[in-house]
Order: structure tokens, then C-alpha cells, then sequence
């Protein structure tokens, strides 16, 4: 008997659950996706439990009547492709018609749905792949889709999931995401009793962006619009007895159309000043499809080449729309990687025009200024301002075709050589900078004059000394004498080991850092009332996680109260945080904790929320010291567990040991 056999149709959907549904967010992607594709203008999610425990997507669609309601939940039944051609110009978000069964394979499914022209609706019921129920009933037109118990029949991947606050995260990101890219349309997105996300039907992108974001987020980000012909770079022509063919067709549905068409992008990208630390905060959507595509990445990277440090990231959020034909979106089953057939003009056109749009918006010299700006984590989708145009004559009139042109940006200027001062074999080295050519070994003209009495070596320190230094044992900063500061930002300071650079910032942060554990530990954390309540605005995804670290919030020192749909008022915050620092503080605190994939635990929680306040109360840099504040400040720092490294990982101190210095001066 052979040993290959064709697998049940219950393992197949398993499996290609496995493909389509990862987690709660596939699920709430698929069926959303479905209800746009449906014509719907209103379509409420509600989640319970993340998503684990309860889904459920209503919609105000073209819904289905009772054959095609069963026919939906067979494999690859759709009615959005006919044929092969049809992959060739997908216009639709679905087309593999594997959503709903996959989906049904893996959960407790009821769905209701009704035609418009249908006089009752119908109930399907399918627990684990298996129908269990199917009637009429009184329905409003529409469908309505409800998962519950979302990998009942596969606990493996059931114990893969995440968070429930992770989970929301990834799914308020989701709904946001398409909130924006549909601005004509209402989203709500429901958790328990909570409204995470409410967006009734604006008038474009940019009221769509504030609607969501905020008006400071809007301001701070450049509207950006281009177009170009497809004349050089459309599908080719077809042979010539091809071509004969379509001329000789009656209908000319299947015939190639006479212009290849044209590229649009419209959207927002952030101002040189926002950077980010990573391409979260970058989305792209063609023909109103979200994907992840390496091109376009490479492309914005490359837009904001010398505004922007290599190793920080803008805030992008634009929209692509190109004939069908031009992108293949039969890539992957999520859907969310594509082709395009003309890569490097797709490239191109998305570099030069965001490019064109900062050259505009500001002057190039105040660019280069900015290169240094330091990056953060502060939630940064910002609305810009910008309705697309309805026809193709208004996108021509106010955005002319792009057309490569030289740009004023001039690379920077690079840095001189760093080389090494070699103080003989066995000297320490020190970086220098080579522009300083005077500081050489001697070279012709210059006599060495051989060593005498002149230098004597220094009398020999005791021995422990130096066997403290060699073996990296932590010498005992009780003894360093401050010396004074350089530029206002490193303490010089000296004892019996040497010469040592202290940065103040880090140095006071490690101070504070232990402090403040030590004060949560207590339950004795110092805190400050603030004069008027702050008001923080949060994304949908930031909510979620406040909701679940608020009260390790109320522990450090902080009092907040929801004020509003998706505002928080901060009344009380940790002691030695300056107000305006309080706001950066949070966003940043939440951005990083709504990235995170594994389940938040405590004990890291709050050592970042100590970490966090540390750094923004502690001394700053070009800050300078009396005398006895930095002798304060090297003692407190004696006194902590880990002198060496503040909490995010940086040296803090630097030492010169007087073996390396008798080296360096050659009296050893």
C-alpha cells in the first residue's frame, strides 16, 4: 500500500489556517477586508478578551443570499475572479477565497446576512469546520460575523497567542490603519464596554488623520500628492495576431485598454525633526490595500537620504493607486506582500516625488541642521492636509507629472580620517583626529634623541593598586577629587587609579534609577501635584496598554484619570520630571510597550517605567556644576549596586590608569 494520501478537507483548512489566520488581527483583517469589498459604509468591530474569546464584524454590505452563504464557506469559493486573466488586474481586497473556511476550521462561527432585495436573511452556524445550523430569519440587510473561541480545536496554536492587551494592540492598529485609508467610510471598533476607536465619514485624509490623531499630530506632517503617465512603463503590447484577435471582439471587456494609465500617490510624511527608531511608524497602501514591500521602503529611505540620520526612520503614511495590472497581489496568502511590474519606475517615482515634497516644504540649508536631531518613541502619525482629487484632470492640474530632476541637497561633508596616536608597541591608543598632522612620529629633520635620566619612571605605586586596575575589579569611587567638567557635560576627576571622565547625565540617571526602585519597593515613591492636569492624547493602541500598566503608573508616582474618548488627565507625576518632559515621558513608555510581542511582565515594566524617569529627571548635559554638587554626585554613585552603566546599557564612567598613563609618556 503507497504511503502518500490525500489529506481530510479538515486537516487542508487547518493548515491553511495556519497560512491566513496568526492570530486575532488576521482574523478581524479578512473579515474586514470582506466587508469593504462588500460596499459597506458602516462596519462596527467588537473584541473581547483580545480577540480570543469573541470577534465579531457587522456590516452594512451587499450580504448574501442563501446559496452563497453556504457556497462561502467551501475552499477557494469567491466572487471576486472567474478565471486565470482575472489574477492578472485584481481589484478587489479578498480574492482566494480561503478566509471563511480557514477561519471556521478554528473557531465557533455564526454569521447572519441578508440581501437588500431579499425578504429574510440567513443563520449559519459552524463549530470547528462542521455546519451545525442553517435557517431564515429576520435580519437587517447586511452580514454580521461572529468567532468565538478563536483556536478552540488547535490549543498549540492557542498558546502562541500573546497578551489580550498585545492582541488589541495589533488590532486597533489594524482598524486605525484602515480608518485612514477609507476616510468616506464609519469605523468603530468596540473592546467590552470600552470604545476604543469611533470615526464617522470625513471629507478626506487630513480630517481623517486629525479625526484620529489629533491636531498635533496633523502639523506635524507634510502633505505630499504626485502623478505620472503610464505611457513608457505600461503592461506591454500584445502580438500582433493578439492584437487582431481583441480588435475583432464584439465586447471589449477583455480587450487592452488604449493607455497604460497613470501612477497616484497622495499622503503624509513627517518633517525632518520626527524620527523614529524603527519602520513601525511607516505605512503604505496600494489601491487601498495595506502591505509591507521592501521597494517602497528602500524608496522613502532613500527620499530622505542626508535629512535624515541612517539610523533613525520618518513617518509615512501614503497611498498608491495604479491600474490593476500593474501590481500582482497574488504574492503571499495574508496579502499583504506584492509585485509591481515595473519596479524601478515604482521606485522612482515614490523617491522623487516624497523628495520634491520636503524640498518644498522647507529651505535645504535648515536640513543638514537637523541631521542631529535624536530620535524617539513618541507616537507619530500626524494628520497632514490633503483631499485626492476626484478626476484625473484635477490630479493633473495641481500635480504635475514628476520628472527627475537634479536635487539641491548636497552630500555632507565627511569627516576627517580617525586614526591612531601610537605611542610605541606597547602604548595605549588613543583616537585622534588625522587633520591633526602635527602630533606625528618624527619625521625627516627631526633628530630622536635617545632616553636619559631626564624622565625617570615615577616611584612604583603598591601592588594592589595595579592588581585592582588589571583584574577589572570596581574600584571604589568614594575617593575620586571632581576636578572640574568638560564643555559642562563630563566630570574629570582623579584619585590614587588615575584619571576619570564621568558623564554627569547617566551617572546621575544610574543614581536616580536605584532610588526610585528602592522608594516602589517601599511604597514610598516621591511625587509632585501638578498646577493644572495635563492632558495626554492617546492612539487606539496606546490605550490598550495604559489600560494594563496604569496601575503600575499609579505605583511610580503617577495619578491619571480618563478624560474623554482616548484622553488620560495626569494630575500627579514623579518628583524631578519637569512638566513639559511628563507627555514625552508616557508616549514614549507606551509606544515601546504596545511593540512589545511577548506578555508584558511586571517586574520589566517596572524597571522601564524607572528607567524612563530617571532619564528625564536626571542632570542634563551642557549643564554645569558647583564644586560640591559633582562631589555629591561621584559619592552617590559610589553608593549604588552597578556604577559602571546607567539603565539603558551606556557606560558611565572612563578610566585612564597611571600604569597606561607612564606608559603613554614612555617612563615605563
Amino acid at each position: 500500500m503507497g504511503r502518500i494520501h490525500v489529506l481530510s478537507e479538515s486537516v487542508a483548512n487547518k493548515i491553511a489556517a495556519g497560512e491566513v489566520v496568526e492570530r486575532p488581527a488576521s482574523v478581524v483583517k479578512e473579515l474586514l477586508e470582506n466587508s469593504l469589498d462588500a460596499g459597506s459604509t458602516r462596519i462596527k468591530i467588537q473584541i473581547e478578551a483580545g480577540g480570543k474569546k469573541l470577534i465579531q464584524v457587522t456590516d452594512n454590505g451587499c450580504g448574501m443570499v442563501r446559496d452563497d452563504a453556504m457556497l462561502a464557506f467551501e475552499r477557494h469559493a469567491t466572487s471576486k475572479i472567474k478565471n486565470a486573466e482575472d489574477l492578472l488586474s485584481v481589484a478587489t481586497l479578498g480574492f482566494r477565497g480561503e478566509a471563511l473556511p480557514t477561519i471556521a476550521s478554528v473557531s465557533r462561527l455564526h454569521l447572519e446576512t441578508r440581501a437588500p432585495d431579499e425578504d429574510s436573511g440567513t443563520v449559519i452556524e459552524i463549530n470547528g469546520g462542521k455546519i451545525f445550523k442553517v435557517e431564515e430569519a429576520g435580519l437587517p440587510a447586511g452580514t454580521s460575523i461572529t468567532i468565538r473561541d478563536l483556536f478552540f480545536n488547535t490549543p498549540a496554536r492557542k498558546k502562541f497567542l500573546k497578551a489580550e492587551s498585545t492582541e488589541l494592540s495589533h488590532i486597533a492598529s489594524l482598524v486605525t490603519h484602515y480608518a485612514l485609508a477609507h476616510p468616506d467610510k464609519h469605523f468603530e471598533l468596540h473592546s467590552a464596554t470600552n470604545a476604543v476607536l469611533v470615526a464617522p465619514p470625513v471629507a478626506g485624509y487630513s480630517e481623517r488623520v486629525y479625526q484620529v490623531f489629533g491636531r498635533e499630530v496633523l502639523e506635524q506632517l507634510i502633505p505630499v500628492a504626485a502623478m505620472q503617465p503610464l505611457d513608457h512603463v505600461g503592461l506591454p503590447q500584445p502580438p500582433p495576431w493578439r492584437r487582431q484577435e481583441l480588435e475583432q471582439q464584439e465586447d471589449g471587456r477583455d480587450a487592452r485598454p488604449s493607455t497604460p494609465g497613470e501612477m497616484r500617490l497622495h499622503g503624509f510624511v513627517s518633517k525632518p525633526e520626527i524620527q523614529k527608531l524603527n519602520r513601525n511608524s511607516i505605512y503604505v497602501f496600494v489601491n487601498g490595500r495595506l502591505i509591507r514591500d521592501r521597494l517602497i521602503q528602500h524608496a522613502l529611505t532613500e527620499a530622505y537620504r542626508n535629512i535624515l540620520p541612517p539610523t533613525v526612520y520618518p513617518v509615512v503614511l501614503i497611498f498608491l493607486e495604479m491600474p490593476s495590472g500593474e501590481v500582482d497581489v497574488n504574492v503571499h496568502p495574508s496579502k499583504t506582500e506584492v509585485r509591481f511590474r515595473q519596479q524601478t519606475v515604482m521606485h522612482d517615482f515614490v523617491r522623487d516625488s516624497v523628495r520634491a515634497a520636503l524640498m518644498k516644504a522647507r529651505p535645504v540649508p535648515q536640513f543638514m541642521t537637523e541631521i542631529s536631531a535624536h530620535p524617539t518613541a513618541s507616537p507619530s502619525l500626524t494628520p497632514g492636509s490633503r483631499s485626492g482629487p476626484a478626476d484625473s484632470a484635477a490630479w493633473r492640474a495641481a500635480y504635475p507629472p514628476a520628472e527627475p530632476q537634479p536635487f539641491a541637497l548636497q552630500a555632507p561633508v565627511p569627516p576627517p580620517i580617525t586614526e591612531r596616536f601610537h605611542f610605541g608597541v606597547d602604548g595605549i591608543a588613543i583616537d585622534g583626529n588625522a587633520a591633526l598632522s602635527l602630533v606625528r612620529a618624527p619625521e625627516r629633520g627631526f633628530e630622536v634623541i635617545e632616553q636619559d635620566s631626564c624622565a625617570p619612571p615615577l616611584p612604583a605605586e603598591p601592588e594592589a593598586a595595579y592588581e585592582f586596575a588589571d583584574n577589572n575589579v570596581t574600584p571604589s569611587l568614594a575617593s575620586l577629587k571632581p576636578l572640574g567638567q568638560i564643555r559642562d557635560s563630563f566630570i574629570l576627576a582623579v584619585n590614587h587609579e588615575g584619571l576619570w571622565i564621568v558623564d554627569q547625565h547617566v551617572a546621575h540617571e544610574r543614581v536616580l534609577f536605584e532610588k526610585i526602585l528602592k522608594q516602589r519597593a517601599a511604597q514610598k515613591v516621591e511625587s509632585q501635584r501638578l498646577l493644572m492636569p495635563l492632558l495626554l492624547e492617546l492612539t487606539p493602541a496606546q490605550q490598550a496598554v495604559f489600560a494594563e500598566i496604569s496601575e503600575e503608573l499609579n505605583q511610580n508616582g503617577f495619578e491619571a484619570e480618563p478624560f474623554g474618548a482616548r484622553s488620560v488627565a495626569i494630575k500627579v507625576a514623579p518628583a524631578g520630571v519637569e512638566a513639559a518632559q511628563i507627555e514625552h515621558m508616557l508616549h514614549e513608555l507606551l509606544d515601546q510597550f504596545s511593540r512589545e510581542e511577548q506578555a508584558l511582565n511586571m517586574e520589566k515594566v517596572r524597571a522601564r517605567i524607572a528607567a524612563s524617569i530617571a532619564c528625564h529627571a536626571a542632570i542634563k548635559v551642557n549643564m554645569p556644576l558647583q564644586q560640591n554638587k559633582m562631589e555629591w554626585l561621584l559619592a552617590e554613585l559610589a553608593k549604588t549596586d552597578c556604577p559602571m552603566s546607567c539603565p539603558h546599557g551606556r557606560p558611565v564612567v572612563l578610566r585612564y590608569s597611571m600604569k597606561d598613563i607612564q606608559k603613554a609618556f614612555k617612563r615605563i
